[in-house]
């Protein structure tokens, strides 16, 4: 199971999502090394030495998707781009390979309805999903609720 200690755990049907709040420049708590996507929701600016030093530790972890929104959204963005082409000299394996999205002009809720309907692996199954929380202050319930009620597909007809 994918766990750390500063996240809540809630489960979505077959789903494990998660919720951690980083403020900038806190140290990342260690994670089990599971495939999973992020929802990187950056409400700071970050230096890009710390949001490299982060982009290092999601992708460690077992990140195989980030979809970014947010304050430098396309930075991180770019980040986990970037190290994952440095990481394995631009031959990337199939299943280490990295996806990324980012949602500049999107409401928040868009972009996690894209994460939790569209946001998938080629080749490794994602049933985790990390809310990753950039900011000064911890928003966890109500981000946890813009998530869920994404995924709510309403019928117009």
């Amino acid at each position: 199971m994918f766990r750390c200690e500063q996240a809540r755990t809630v489960y979505n049907n077959a789903m494990v999502l998660l919720y951690l709040h980083l403020a900038p420049d806190q140290t990342p708590p260690q994670l089990l090394h599971e495939p999973f996507r992020v929802i990187i929701v950056s409400e700071a600016e970050v230096t890009q030495e710390w949001c490299k030093r982060v982009t290092e530790w999601l992708l460690k972890s077992g990140c195989l998707y980030v979809v970014a929104w947010g304050t430098e959204c396309e930075k991180w963005h770019d980040t986990v781009d970037w190290l994952n082409v440095e990481e394995f000299d631009g031959n990337i394996p199939e299943d280490r390979f990295v996806m990324t999205t980012w949602h500049t002009d999107e409401p928040l809720s868009e972009a996690m309805w894209f994460a939790g309907q569209c946001a998938y692996h080629s080749t490794v199954e994602l049933s985790n999903t990390l809310v990753l929380h950039i900011a000064s202050q911890a928003r966890e319930a109500d981000l946890l609720e813009t998530y869920a009620a994404s995924q709510i597909i309403h019928d117009d007809h």
